[in-house]
């Protein structure tokens, strides 16, 4: 299953989010792979704090263990980490597919 995460990390702890990240990605664990990730310039939505690195990843994962070994190291370094099921749409095709989910 693919999921959107949306990582949120305070300036002043981001050297230990990503030291317990770069540890985790080291050697993942198996049935989970990052498809893509973005580090936002800017803040991209209302309410994250100042002073707040946010980025986003595409994560294929297998299990919610294997969610759980990524994502808890680097909550306990000091990550907000939310994840949100997606479905992913062929471009130009949202109609056919829509169909198809309708019955």
């Amino acid at each position: 299953m693919k999921f959107l995460t949306i990582n949120m990390t305070e300036v002043a702890k981001i050297p230990a989010v990503i030291q317990a990240s770069d540890k985790v990605w080291a050697t993942p664990p198996s049935g989970i792979k990052v498809e893509a990730s973005y580090v936002c310039l800017g803040i991209p939505f209302d309410g994250v704090p100042p002073n707040t690195m946010v980025s986003f990843s595409i994560v294929e994962a297998e299990s919610a263990e294997a969610i759980a070994a990524v994502s808890y190291p680097t909550m306990l370094a000091g990550a907000t980490i939310h994840r949100v099921p997606i479905l992913e749409m062929p471009v130009g095709a949202m109609g056919k597919e829509e169909k198809k989910y309708r019955g």
